[in-house]
C-alpha cells in the first residue's frame, strides 16, 4: 500500500552507535495497513458483500479476538447499509466527513441480543456523511463507541429496535442536520457539534459547545448544557492526501462551539504514514520501544498485541493511533504503556485489556510527581478503553493513571467486567478505575464502572468533568465487602480531601448489586465540603431495586428506594 520510508528526522533520532556495538536495526516508517483494514473506493464491487460478512463475524463476537477496519476512499457510494458488530471501525478518507458521501446508512441495532442494546460496545464511526435511506439513521449503541466527525443529512436514532433497552453514548464534532432521537438512551454526551433538533432525555443528557442543543433544564428535562466546551481538540485520523496516507492532528480550540471543519478543511497538521511505524500484531514491546525511541510515531493495525514490557512513548508530540480496537494486553504483570512528562502526546483509538498477572495499572500518563506546565500543548487520551476481565481473567490496581497536568482525557470507558469469562469479586480484581494526579486535568465524556473500590479518585487540583457515567460493581458479595472505614460503599466519583478547587457537571452513579440486594452504598459522590469544589446536575439510581444509596453526594440529596429505578438528583453542590 505505502511504500517503507524512513523519514530524515527519524534517522536524526536514531542513538549513534559506539564502536563494536552490534548493529540496531533501523526500522522503516509506513508500509502496508494489513489483511484487517479494508479499504473501498466507488468501484470496489460488492461492497456490500464484503460490509455483510464482516459483520456475520462480529455481530455477536463480544469477546471475539476479531478486529476490523474499515476505510472508504473521498467519493459517493449508493445503496449501502454498514452495520457494525464488536470492534469494527468506519471511516472515511477525506479531510472533510463531506469528501465521502455514503448515499445509505450505518446501522448498530441489537438483534443479537433481544433487542436490549446495553451491551453495544467497541465500534464507532467517523468521517463520513450520511444521506440515510429512509431518513433516519440507527445508532443505538452502549459504552465505546464513538460516533466522531459524522454529517448526517437527516435524522439520528440512539434507539434500537423495539425501544429496548440502551446505554450510551458519545458524539463529537458531528453535524447532524435532522433532529437527534436518544427515546431509550438512559444518558448520553455529545461534544462540539450540530443538531437540527433533540427529542427527549431519560436521566442525563449533557451537551457541551453544541449548536442547537436544548437549553439547561435539568432535572425536567435532564439536559446539562454548557455553551461552549472549555478545551478541546478533536482526535487525529488516517486521511488520503492523493494517494498518500496521512495522520491528520487537529488543533486544540479553546471554548469551542460546533463542528471544527465547518469551514472546509480544519486546522491542524498532517504526518505522512511513512513518520509512523505501522505495528502488526506479532509485534513485540521491543520492537514498539525501538521504532519510538528513533522518533517514530505509532499506528497500530486490528488486531491484539501481547506486550512483555512496557510501551514507552518518551517524545513530545507523539501521535499513538489505533484502527480498528487494536488491542494491547499486557504479559506478566507490566504497565501497557506509559508516557513521559512532555508535551502533546496524542493517544487515541485502542483497547488496553488486563493480563492475567495482575498489573499495577494498564495507562500511566507522566510519571508520579509530574509537574511540568503542557496548557499550550496538552497531551490528550481519546477512545482509549480499558478493560479487565471478561475475555479472560484480568487483573490490575489501577486501570489509568494521569499524572501530567493539563491532560485532556475526551472519551473513555474503563470497565471492570460484569459479564463474560474471567468474571469474579476477587477473580478480576481491580479495586480503581481512573486516578487523577495531575494539575488542571479535563475530563469529557468519562464512563467508569464495577471497580472494586473507588471507580474514579481525584487528586490534582483544578480538575474539570463534563459528563460522568458509573455503574458500582454488581458482584460485591455483602456489605463487607465495601465497608470504607465507617462510611458503606465507595463513591462512585472521589476528590480528595486535600483538593481546593474541582467542577463537575452533568454526573449519574446507578447501583445493581445483584449478588446481595440489601447493601446499602451511602453516596454516589464524595469531596470535601469547599466553596470551589462544585457539582452540577448529579444523581443516583438503584437499578430496580438492586442495592441503594442514601445520599447523593456526602450527606445531600435523598436516598433512593424501592424497585422503581427514579433517580435522587441534586442541581448543586455545596
Amino acid at each position: 500500500m505505502i511504500g517503507s520510508v524512513l523519514t530524515a528526522a527519524a534517522l536524526a533520532l536514531v542513538p549513534a552507535l559506539t564502536p563494536g556495538s552490534a548493529q540496531a536495526a533501523v526500522l522503516a516508517g509506513g508500509g502496508d495497513l494489513g489483511p484487517n483494514v479494508i479499504v473501498f473506493d466507488p468501484s470496489t464491487p460488492n461492497i456490500q458483500g464484503t460490509l455483510d460478512s464482516i459483520f456475520k463475524k462480529q455481530e455477536s463476537a463480544q469477546f471475539g479476538d476479531g478486529r476490523y477496519q474499515i476505510l472508504f476512499k473521498p467519493g459517493t457510494y449508493n445503496g449501502l447499509n454498514a452495520q457494525l458488530g464488536f470492534y469494527t471501525s468506519v471511516s472515511g478518507l477525506g479531510l472533510s466527513p463531506d469528501s465521502t458521501t455514503i448515499n445509505g446508512d450505518v446501522t448498530v441495532d441489537a438483534g443479537w441480543f433481544n433487542g436490549n442494546a446495553t451491551q453495544n460496545f467497541w465500534r464507532s464511526a467517523e468521517n463520513l456523511a450520511l444521506r440515510p435511506v429512509n431518513g433516519t439513521d440507527r445508532w443505538a449503541v452502549a459504552q465505546a463507541a464513538p460516533f466522531r466527525r459524522m454529517h448526517v443529512l437527516g435524522g439520528l436514532n440512539l434507539a434500537p429496535n423495539g425501544y429496548g433497552w440502551a446505554s450510551g453514548g458519545y458524539i463529537a464534532d458531528s453535524k447532524i442536520d435532522g433532529s437527534v432521537g436518544p427515546y431509550s438512551q438512559q444518558q448520553w454526551y455529545t461534544r462540539d457539534s450540530s443538531v437540527g433538533g433533540w427529542v427527549n432525555g431519560v436521566w442525563n443528557m449533557v451537551f457541551s459547545g453544541v449548536q442547537g442543543a436544548p437549553g439547561q433544564s435539568f432535572p425536567n428535562p435532564p439536559y446539562t448544557t454548557l455553551g461552549t466546551t472549555p478545551i478541546s481538540r478533536e482526535k487525529p485520523f488516517l486521511y488520503l492526501d492523493g494517494s498518500t496516507y496521512k495522520v491528520f492532528v487537529p488543533a486544540k480550540r479553546t471554548n469551542a462551539q460546533g463542528v471544527s471543519w465547518a469551514n472546509g478543511n480544519p486546522a491542524g497538521s498532517s504526518i505522512p504514514l511513512d513518520q509512523f511505524y505501522v505495528a502488526h500484531p506479532g509485534d513485540s514491546a521491543a520492537t514498539i520501544n525501538a521504532a519510538l525511541a528513533q522518533g517514530l510515531n505509532l499506528l497500530f493495525t486490528p488486531g491484539i498485541y501481547h506486550v512483555d514490557q512496557t510501551i514507552n512513548v518518551n517524545r513530545a508530540n507523539t501521535v499513538v493511533l489505533g484502527l480498528g480496537y487494536a488491542t494491547i494486553k499486557p504479559d506478566n504483570g507490566v504497565t501497557a504503556m506509559k508516557v513521559a512528562d512532555v508535551d502533546g502526546v496524542k493517544l487515541a483509538g485502542f483497547l488496553l485489556d488486563a493480563g492475567s498477572t495482575n498489573s499495577s495499572q494498564l495507562l500511566e500518563v507522566g510519571p508520579p510527581n509530574s509537574s511540568a506546565d503542557h496548557s499550550a500543548n496538552p497531551t490528550s487520551v481519546q477512545d482509549v478503553f480499558a478493560r479487565v476481565g471478561g475475555a479472560g481473567q484480568g487483573r490490575v490496581t489501577t486501570a489509568m493513571t494521569v499524572n501530567s497536568d493539563d491532560t485532556l482525557i475526551d472519551h473513555t470507558w474503563l470497565w471492570r467486567a460484569d459479564h463474560g469469562s474471567g468474571v469474579g469479586w476477587d477473580t478480576n480484581r481491580s479495586d480503581y478505575g481512573l486516578v487523577v494526579n495531575g494539575d488542571d486535568v479535563l475530563a469529557t465524556g468519562l464512563f467508569v464502572e464495577h471497580f472494586n473500590k473507588y471507580d474514579v479518585q481525584w487528586n490534582g487540583e483544578r480538575g474539570r468533568t463534563i459528563f460522568f457515567q458509573n455503574e458500582k460493581a454488581y458482584d460485591a458479595p455483602n456489605q463487607a465487602a465495601v465497608q470504607n472505614g465507617n462510611t458503606k460503599g465507595f463513591a462512585a466519583y472521589k476528590v480528595a480531601d486535600s483538593v481546593n478547587t474541582h467542577e463537575a457537571w452533568g454526573m449519574g452513579s446507578y447501583c445493581n448489586y445483584t449478588a446481595d440486594p440489601s447493601i446499602v452504598q451511602d453516596h454516589g459522590f464524595e469531596s470535601p465540603n469547599k466553596a470551589n469544589v462544585k457539582f452540577h446536575d448529579i444523581l443516583v439510581i438503584s437499578l430496580g431495586g438492586m442495592g441503594q444509596y442514601n445520599h447523593v453526594i456526602n450527606n445531600t440529596g435523598s436516598a433512593t428506594s424501592g424497585t422503581s429505578t427514579v433517580p435522587s438528583n441534586v442541581t448543586s453542590y455545596p
